[in-house]
């Protein structure tokens, strides 16, 4: 069995666990097929109650913790040497020597998960290791869309960041032997961006476990009774998700509330930054921080809400849903790298008034039967991980025509 380096930038968990589904379905998927080593860092204590789980599908492990708030600070020496912040954020002398040993151990491929991570190979010059790299999203892009919705001094910040950051994913893209990303949308914006390395771009889709995210089983009611029940789900301390759930409760859930007495916008995700906490004083929305499991609240809710402003890639939030048989009300921007589902495009609205009446149509089933079934199938027609990881294993196994030069990032020890 071949041996696999695979560097990740959060400690991959398991299915439940929305913001880290990719890379824990990477990691499971293909310990099957290789002897994986991860090197991997833990960014919340909580974290590390997964470990044993994690290393039962390694052959080695390297966890590192991660203090955010001394990262960030660590990521001001960006500014002077010129890299993206996200570089000096990820950096580690411990990790570095984990990664040089196992290289020197027989390590047969390399898969990144995100640009961070790549900091950590050596010069290309110095290996012939086939390089499989994962951005999942084109982030240079997503920092581009929040300088846009900030003031200076951040605007400026997250535009350097945007065009630092672009350079780096163009260098290494071009010394890796594949670059992968979450949707074909998502890909043909990289070969936009990167037209030197078009030919070695490839969409591999999310996917999600149909059989955790079944509607066929009880679950408990979380919700008071009497009340009807919109739901948003999700990672809240990331900015995206912030603004998501801020802007629907200040502009779209009013409208809502006002029409419907009974109606409740809860938010339901782990990390709830201090701007999403206060939203809990508003009338009839709920932030509940970090539950043990999303999926009673999915299954009990009358719709889930994505009113993401800001995306990138396949929202997991959304696949999850409609794998529950959920309505979901949604921007065009959370459903942009998604397949087109037949019967979904009516839910689909931007200005919060237009959100608002969809909201009360759903709430008041009206329009929506047999949008469940419709959901849930297309989740199971498109959004197979095994299909999808088969892909990507195949990209690892079967080396494409390499690069000449060295990887432009050079460890930083």
């Amino acid at each position: 069995m071949k041996r696999l380096l695979f560097l990740a930038h959060r400690i991959p968990f398991p299915p439940n666990k929305g913001d880290k589904i990719r890379s824990f379905n990477l990691l499971k998927h293909l310990s099957r097929r290789f002897q994986v080593h991860l090197g991997s860092f833990v960014d919340d204590p909580h974290d590390w109650r997964y470990r044993d789980e994690v290393a039962a599908y390694c052959e080695d492990l390297c966890l590192l913790p991660l203090h955010p708030g001394r990262a960030r600070v660590k990521s001001l020496a960006g500014l002077l040497s010129g890299d993206p912040l996200t570089l000096p954020y990820y950096r580690d002398r411990h990790m570095a020597r984990w990664v040089n040993a196992t290289l020197g151990s027989g390590v047969d491929r390399i898969l990144v998960f995100s640009a961070a991570m790549a900091q950590y190979l050596p010069n290309r010059e110095d290996h012939d290791l086939h390089t499989v790299i994962d951005f999942v999203d084109v982030d240079s892009d997503k920092w581009r869309q929040y300088a846009e919705g900030h003031r200076f001094p951040m605007n400026w910040v997250y535009r350097r960041e945007g065009r630092t950051l672009l350079d780096l994913e163009r260098r290494l893209a071009a010394h890796s032997d594949a670059s992968v990303f979450v949707s074909e949308q998502e890909a043909a914006l990289f070969r936009e961006l990167a037209p030197e390395s078009a030919a070695r771009v490839h969409a591999i889709d999310n996917g999600v476990d149909t059989d955790y995210f079944s509607p066929q089983r009880d679950y408990p009611d979380p919700f008071e009774a009497g009340t009807a029940n919109l739901v948003f789900t999700g990672a809240m301390d990331y900015w995206a998700n912030v603004d998501a759930v801020s802007h629907f409760a200040t502009e779209v859930f009013p409208r809502v509330r006002q029409a419907m007495a009974e109606a409740r916008f809860v938010i339901v995700g782990a990390r709830p930054a201090p701007a999403v906490r206060r939203l809990g004083e508003l009338p009839g929305v709920e932030v509940t921080g970090a539950v043990h499991d999303v999926r009673p609240y999915l299954a009990h809710a009358s719709a889930a809400v994505a009113p993401l402003r800001i995306a990138r890639g396949v929202q997991n939030k959304v696949l999850e849903a409609m794998a529950m048989g959920r309505p979901v009300v949604a921007t065009p921007q959370a459903l942009d790298g998604l397949r087109e589902c037949a019967g979904m495009d009516w839910l689909v609205a931007e200005r919060p008034e237009q959100l608002a009446t969809l909201c009360l149509q759903v709430l008041r089933g009206e329009g929506i039967e047999g949008m469940g079934e419709m959901s849930r199938a297309c989740v199971c027609q498109h959004y197979s991980w095994g299909e999808h990881m088969d892909r990507l294993a195949r990209l690892l196994h079967a080396p494409e025509s390499c690069v000449d030069g060295s990887v432009a990032v050079e460890q930083q020890a």
